[in-house]
């Protein structure tokens, strides 16, 4: 099979399985990789019909975007020659990384940074060089919760909202999939280009963010609405110093 083909079907693939029109597709690319150009409905459908590839950057940022990972017959030759924009650290690309064969127990959940705007459902990340860039999970309690790794991030706490629960520093691992909403759970938000970590409330009909300090005067509730609150993910573990 040829490499154009063989691009073809999996961007394809990675569309349809992360639910994702072609528009919705381009606009989250746009984002991933900081343009407003050449992601548009039009390039994805000539992308998908062999009329002409993507280059190595953007095969990237689909596998980001949509949690599906690029084969080796893709990438091998792919990375070894220059296409357009495609000379960039693959292994500092790649979301979720194996663990090494000695500790094959273990999967590397990438620690990393959220860039966020406001009214922006998509979000780009930074990779997060404290304590490594990632955070080692049992596989066994993927496997047992049945969360797919490419679809967790890890991320540090911020401020002081929601102790006792969680405390500056702390590291939360989010499942980018889980959006539902349920009451009383801890999730990720966009909260007006902010990333925080809220507890959610549902109260006269209404979903408010809410935090675990009972000092309410300075971490009121806010109510979460519209375009101004938009969930990342829900929150599934914790990792603590504190006993």
């Amino acid at each position: 099979m040829e490499l154009q083909t063989m691009i073809a079907g999996w961007v394809r693939d990675a569309r349809t399985a992360a639910g994702l029109s072609g528009a919705a597709l381009g606009a989250r690319l746009a984002l991933e990789l900081g343009t407003e150009r050449g992601h548009t409905k039009a390039n994805i459908s000539h992308w998908e019909n062999e009329k002409h590839s993507p280059n190595l950057k953007q095969l990237l940022a689909i596998a980001r975007v949509t949690g599906k990972s690029l084969p080796a017959d893709i990438l091998a030759p792919m990375s070894g020659k220059p296409w357009g924009e495609s000379a960039v650290d693959v292994s500092e690309a790649m979301r979720v990384v194996s663990a090494e064969n000695d500790d094959d127990g273990f999967v590397q959940i990438p620690m990393v940074k959220l860039r966020l705007s406001a009214g922006i459902t998509g979000y780009q990340t930074e990779p997060e060089r404290r304590d490594g860039g990632t955070l080692g999970m049992r596989r066994t309690w993927l496997e047992r919760n049945q969360y797919n790794p490419t679809h967790l991030i890890a991320i540090y706490v911020k401020g002081e909202s929601m102790e006792p629960s969680l405390y500056a520093g702390d590291i939360v691992v989010i499942n980018t999939l889980d959006t539902k909403l349920v009451d009383g759970a801890v999730y990720a938000f966009n909260y007006e280009g902010e990333a925080v970590v809220k507890r959610l409330a549902r109260d006269a009909g209404q979903w408010w963010l809410t935090s675990d300090n009972v000092d309410k005067g300075k971490y009121h509730r806010k109510l979460c609405q519209g375009g101004d609150c938009i969930v990342i993910g829900r929150v599934v573990r914790k990792e603590s110093d504190r006993i």
